[in-house]
């Protein structure tokens, strides 16, 4: 089991910075890659962006350039750093590990909303 809990999140006004961490727990030495996602209200979840446990990153196309993913192994934790922030960056955040067993785990979400 790995447990995974979320911060960072809050209000700020377009064009703002925020970061969001996620520091897991539990069985997390078996954890692979690391990712952030988000679900805007009556959207689908979709994939912000992914790490690897060797640190190559992948993101969305509406937000390379401006948002950046890193790790800390050491500290199991995983960032999000997002700046020059858009209204439609609204929504909530979820963290989400794989583990070297292919199982899949969710943080509880943190609330990110981009004022105009």
């Amino acid at each position: 089991q790995v447990h995974l809990v979320e911060s960072g999140g809050d209000l700020v006004q377009a064009g703002g910075s925020l970061r969001l961490s996620c520091a897991a727990s539990g069985s997390s030495s078996s954890i692979n890659s690391m990712g952030w996602y988000r679900q805007a209200p009556g959207k689908q979840r979709e994939l912000v962006a992914h790490i690897t446990r060797a640190g190559t990153t992948s993101y969305a196309d509406s937000v390379k350039g401006r948002f950046t993913i890193s790790r800390e192994n050491a500290k199991n934790t995983v960032y999000l750093q997002m700046n020059t922030l858009k209204p439609e960056d609204t929504a909530v955040y979820y963290c989400n590990v794989i583990t070297v067993f292919a199982f899949s785990y969710w943080g509880q979400g943190t609330q990110v909303t981009v004022s105009s």
